[in-house]
């Protein structure tokens, strides 16, 4: 297998111990530099908070890694070269001994391999707006479909149509569960304006549900949706006016495919003059904590 392993991740796995998968694309392409560094080693103390070993994933110098040493997170954070990877890209990537940061695609497939069960993230990839006419679609819900992981997300971006990315995900047999609410989050807001059908309470209850759909051979992914904290989440009147600003902006500009998410990212950050990093960071961290607690639970 063609996959490097960090020793305390490889050891916590051989031990039965918690580990919790972090995306890179966040690192990247995702929090402005050098902002960026500091937060994805903040974000991997939230693991360690709750009791979990982080496993940041990256492909370094053609090599996917499961946790980085700080050389290798500087190299995510810092090169120019790298580039953001989904599961298509992968063998491409490593044939050519590039540098990425994998998607929540990309890391979720990447986890699943190394035998980690439980991935904290940011927001999930969905529907494209407009998605009718583009065809545009996150492999995100494609991969989770056929990949055993759980994947702790304050909903979906809110940039996407939140509308048929449910739609998909109930078509794609992908479960949503609730973190105490019984509202689907958009990412900077804790509501979307969407409602989910089940709702738990704990992070044993959602290791009850995995192991329930383990026994019953159901596969796939599951997606715990947390939503940012009350008094973290972004003023709504301002993200709705920065999000149509945003994306009449990414339209004049001729803004496609999977450029979109870190135009519109780069775009709330500077139109709220980093408000929209400080909720990011919030919500990831919160996420961070509570897939280390999930992860705990799982554990033998």
């Amino acid at each position: 297998m063609h996959l490097t392993i960090h020793p305390e991740v490889a050891e916590a796995l051989g031990a039965g111990q918690p580990v919790v998968a972090l995306e890179s694309t966040i690192i990247s392409h995702g929090l402005p530099r050098p902002d960026n560094l500091r937060v994805a080693r903040e974000i991997e103390g939230s693991v360690r908070q709750g009791g979990a070993v982080p496993a940041t994933i990256a492909v370094v110098d053609g090599v996917p890694r499961i946790g980085l040493d700080d050389d290798a997170l500087r190299t995510v954070a810092e090169d120019d070269g790298v580039v953001k990877v989904s599961v298509r890209d992968l063998g491409t990537l490593v044939a050519r001994r590039g540098h990425g940061a994998t998607t929540v695609a990309a890391t979720a497939h990447l986890a699943a391999l190394a035998g980690i069960r439980v991935f904290a993230t940011g927001g999930l990839g969905g529907v494209h707006r407009g998605a009718r006419d583009t065809w545009d679609e996150s492999a995100d819900l494609t991969t989770l479909a056929v990949t055993p992981v759980a994947v702790v997300c304050a909903g979906v971006k809110s940039i996407l149509d939140v509308a048929a990315t449910l739609e998909r995900l109930e078509t794609l047999n992908i479960p949503v569960l609730g973190y105490r609410t019984d509202r689907f989050p958009g990412f900077y807001l804790a509501d979307s304006g969407y409602g989910v059908d089940w709702s738990v309470e704990t992070a044993g209850d959602v290791a009850d549900v995995m192991r329930a759909r383990d026994d019953l051979s159901c596969g796939g992914g599951l997606l715990v949706a947390n939503p940012v904290a009350a008094q973290d989440e972004l003023d709504r009147a301002v993200h709705d006016d920065v999000l149509a600003r945003g994306l009449a902006a990414a339209e004049e500009a001729g803004v496609r495919g999977k450029d979109v998410t870190p135009f519109l990212l780069d775009y709330f950050h500077t139109a709220t003059g980093g408000r929209s990093l400080e909720v990011n960071v919030a919500l990831v961290r919160s996420n961070a904590v509570l897939a280390a607690g999930i992860a705990t639970a799982l554990a033998p």
